[in-house]
């Protein structure tokens, strides 16, 4: 079911972690023309191209895309009291990790009067997408809007694909969840066509300033496409997991891992990376045992089989972690001895869970930490979703008279440097009697 990577062996001085473990053919370039299409005919033909779009790719006719209020109180009203129940830890959880991380202004004196102060402004409106495809992601509602709330982001636009099953509106449960949250712009558009909605502004939905929240390949494409016209947070693909583990670790756990994050699409990737050829058996075992028994074994079956998807052997655990760190995964599991320590050693990862008690499936949920998180191999260089990504920095350069003279000297030779004496001059004036 699932392939054998064996790195034992190798030389570590020469090898590429990163081309050893493969990752899913997500080919963003190749959906660009496609997607190109879909986001012009948007932005020149606004509301009838995204009701055709609908048509096309929801199976649905939505005439009026946005969400009526009355909808969304009667999908809370109806919600069933263990989800709200649920929903409602999530958020107080991660309303908590969201609050510790809002960053006060830095000042900095360099001088009498001379004061630089790093303030940081939330963003003023965003755009939210959450996925409503293979499974409608209520969760992702959760991730987008408490770190924007929390921010201070003053205008919250969400949007979520039309549902067949619900002659058209959005899932029942997002609307809910929308409701819990006090969020009232929501917008039954999904897809490309909806990342061009919000960066644009179509129809009732004003332009927004950023765009943020995961999708399929056609969402990511767009927001490829649209990056500049809209910020966006980035370009997450398929979800993935790597677990890094040793003779310690738990076999059904470990299987049970790997089947829930091949659980979400047939690109999701699902990787163990063991110096335990018993525990590689035991797992194999154990993923053909756990997933006849799932719900969407044909999907599950898909991802683990897929060239994305493998148990990698490697020579001890400080190959391993070589081999995590080049991988630099989305979700990033330790099932050793001593997990807390091989943890601290980890430099890329969109989020790591210590220990055999720590499932990331408990931060999809229930952790207090957020899971919209770089895949592809962009935690090398990416960041989740956080409170910082709905805010900019802002410098604030308040000097006096005295504090500019202090350095109006340096000011007027660096512009000479650069032969810009224009720079020079507008200090050189200040200064003449």
């Amino acid at each position: 079911m699932i392939q054998r990577i064996d790195l034992r062996g190798a030389d570590r001085t020469t090898v590429d972690y990163r081309a050893a473990v493969p990752r899913a053919d997500f080919d963003v370039e190749a959906a660009v023309p496609a997607v190109h299409a879909i986001c012009e005919a948007v932005r020149t033909r606004g509301l009838d191209a995204i009701r055709e779009y609908g048509e096309r790719f929801d199976g649905v006719t939505v005439e009026d895309i946005r969400v009526a209020p009355a909808a969304l109180e009667t999908a809370l009203a109806e919600l069933d009291p263990a989800i709200r129940a649920g929903l409602e830890e999530s958020i107080r959880r991660l309303r908590a990790t969201c609050a510790n991380e809002l960053e006060t202004d830095a000042v900095t004196d360099l001088g009498p009067g001379a004061r630089v102060t790093h303030r940081k402004v939330p963003v003023d409106r965003v755009g939210l997408y959450v996925p409503g495809g293979l499974a409608p992601l209520v969760s992702s509602v959760l991730m987008n809007v408490v770190p924007a709330q929390t921010a201070g982001v003053r205008s919250i636009a969400l949007s979520s694909p039309p549902q067949k099953e619900f002659g058209g509106a959005v899932h029942p449960t997002i609307l809910a969840a929308c409701a819990l949250l006090g969020v009232e712009e929501v917008y039954a558009v999904g897809g490309a066509q909806a990342i061009a909605m919000l960066a644009y502004g179509v129809g009732p939905c004003a332009k927004v300033d950023l765009v943020t929240g995961p999708g399929n390949i056609y969402t990511v494409t767009a927001k490829r496409l649209l990056k500049g016209q809209v910020g966006i947070d980035s370009e997450a693909g398929p979800t993935e997991i790597a677990i890094l583990a040793d003779d310690t670790a738990d076999a059904a756990y470990v299987a049970a891992d790997l089947v829930s994050q091949a659980e979400h699409d047939p690109l999701a990737a699902a990787v163990l990376v063991t110096p335990s050829e018993r525990l590689a058996a035991d797992v194999e075992a154990e993923l053909d045992k756990q997933v006849s028994a799932t719900k969407h074994v044909d999907r599950i079956r898909t991802s683990l089989a897929g060239n994305q998807s493998g148990i990698v052997l490697v020579d001890d655990l400080e190959q391993g972690l070589d081999v995590v760190n080049a991988y630099a995964a989305e979700h990033l599991e330790i099932h050793t001895a001593d997990a807390s320590a091989y943890a601290a050693r980890v430099r890329n990862a969109g989020a790591i869970f210590v220990g055999q008690y720590a499932p990331v499936s408990l931060g999809d949920y229930c952790a207090g930490s957020n899971h919209v998180l770089p895949t592809a191999g962009c935690a090398c260089h990416s960041s989740g979703l956080s409170v910082r990504a709905f805010t900019k920095s802002v410098h604030v350069v308040d000097y006096s008279r005295d504090a500019l003279a202090e350095v109006a000297d340096h000011v007027v030779t660096l512009a000479n440097a650069e032969d810009l004496p224009g720079h020079g001059a507008a200090v050189s004036v200040r200064f003449q009697s």
